[in-house]
């Protein structure tokens, strides 16, 4: 999305105990057993600095009555101590947590965004994207990989579906979203694995259509040209090759989109896993790609007779 369109206010950092508990609750969607978990370890170390605490005040009172400044010497080493330590675990938590919300977010084998997180971008993006200019949502799928996993052992499977997403962020352009990088404000193209041998992209910012061809293309060919005996010499007997299969929309008014994303995400991944397939059938390393506009709430064709869209811009 563009920043001259929207801003986004940070949120306040939990400066309670309860306020942090609260912040994993509705930040972190994390499994219930993961949450329990986190929020008990977060429980602990207050309860332990709140001992702590009160332990070094109750020595630090004891040493005054008494008198003792060596007493006092040695109480405020142990303070310094102590609070060092639950400084280290609290630093400890706080990169604990952010690593878990990076996780949950990502294919932990090819560190693309996983197809959860995929969607809700791309929801996201339908949702208010103001633009009225063409997206495209593509599928992409790694040509008879079963062969691969059955001849060459799931080892070298493994290192095929790791080589293709990473061909797949180097085909980028300068200013695309890479998956393993944090999501910035502006609107930029994602990459996700959509399971097993196959991947998914949003490119939202196309100023015409056939742009999305050329970019599953250049795609394409970085797979077809890649030295696959790099990975294991019996690939020179059959390379690697993908088929891919992209949806190219009209955005046009976001009021259209606002209130149906989640259905026009679902509709745009299934139209173009088929397109996917129809390339698949062809065996000929084709790029299957579909002009798609929203007419009454539904995704239609665009067809050939239909008028050229205008840019709506409305805000």
């Amino acid at each position: 999305m563009r920043s001259d369109k929207l801003t986004t206010t940070p949120s306040p950092q939990p400066q309670t105990r309860n306020e942090l508990q609260t912040w994993v609750r509705d930040r972190l969607a994390l499994p219930s057993e993961h949450e329990s978990a986190l929020i008990a370890a977060i429980d602990a170390v207050f309860t332990r600095h709140e001992r702590l605490w009160q332990e070094s005040k109750q020595e630090a009172i004891q040493a005054l009555s008494a008198g003792f400044a060596d007493k006092m010497a040695r109480v405020q080493t142990e303070l310094s101590a102590k609070d060092a330590t639950v400084s280290s675990i609290s630093r400890y938590f706080e990169a604990l947590v952010a690593d878990l919300t990076d996780k949950s977010h990502r294919d932990p084998k090819t560190k693309l965004m996983n197809f959860g997180r995929f969607t809700e971008q791309l929801e996201s993006f339908l949702a208010l994207e103001q633009r009225g200019r063409w997206c495209a949502v593509g599928l992409v799928d790694i040509t008879g990989f079963k062969w691969y996993n059955d001849a060459l052992g799931h080892a070298v499977g493994d290192r095929i579906i790791a080589r293709v997403a990473a061909l797949l962020r180097e085909q980028v352009r300068t200013d695309d979203l890479l998956a393993q990088e944090r999501l910035g404000p502006r609107s930029k193209d994602l990459h996700a694995r959509f399971g097993g041998d196959e991947f998914c992209f949003l490119i939202p910012d196309l100023a015409e259509c056939h742009q999305a061809h050329a970019v599953g293309e250049r795609f394409r060919e970085a797979v077809e040209r890649y030295d696959w005996t790099i990975e294991d010499h019996r690939l020179a007997v059959q390379p690697v090759r993908v088929d891919v299969g992209v949806v190219c929309l009209w955005l046009g008014s976001v009021s259209d989109r606002r209130f149906i994303a989640r259905r026009l995400a679902a509709d745009l991944i299934q139209r173009a896993d088929k397109l996917m397939y129809e390339a698949k059938s062809e065996r000929a390393n084709h790029i299957y790609l579909l002009r798609a506009k929203l007419e009454d709430g539904a995704v239609v064709d665009y067809r050939d007779s239909d008028p050229q869209p205008v840019e709506d811009n409305e805000a």
